[in-house]
């Protein structure tokens, strides 16, 4: 079965540190993501850009866009992994294992319900125009 795996964080936290520390926390997810993926496990992964930049779109018809996302909560959703897992207790093993390296953050298991993979993207053009997170 499929999991999501929601990463939170406090985003305050997280912009503060250094880019060297935010380095070197990321060279230590990947050593997670890529044992991960030599086992066929981890789908789509990406960590999301300030929330500052978020844009909510609700209401009736066309909608409404509004700033931020809102969220009443002190942690923000800063990324998500997607993984195949035969059981809960294996998706929370992943998860643990993330938090192992980021033990400041908060990992949200949930069951995939609808899967739909679409294009696998390369390194995109929006990717070079991007501001360094």
């Amino acid at each position: 079965m499929l999991y999501a795996i929601l990463a939170y964080h406090v985003e305050t936290e997280v912009m503060s540190w250094t880019p060297e520390e935010d380095a070197a926390l990321m060279a230590d997810l990947h050593k997670v993501h890529d044992r991960l993926t030599k086992e066929g496990r981890l789908g789509p992964a990406a960590r999301l850009g300030e929330t500052g930049k978020a844009r909510t779109l609700r209401g009736p018809g066309a909608g409404v866009v509004i700033d931020g996302p809102f969220a009443e909560t002190k942690e923000q959703l800063l990324g998500f992994y997607v993984v195949d897992c035969a059981s809960e207790d294996a998706a929370i093993e992943a998860a643990r294992d993330l938090r192992r390296v980021n033990p400041t953050a908060v990992y949200e298991i949930r069951p995939i319900t609808l899967y739909l993979p679409g294009t696998a993207f390369p390194l995109t053009e929006a990717a070079d125009d991007s501001e360094p997170s």
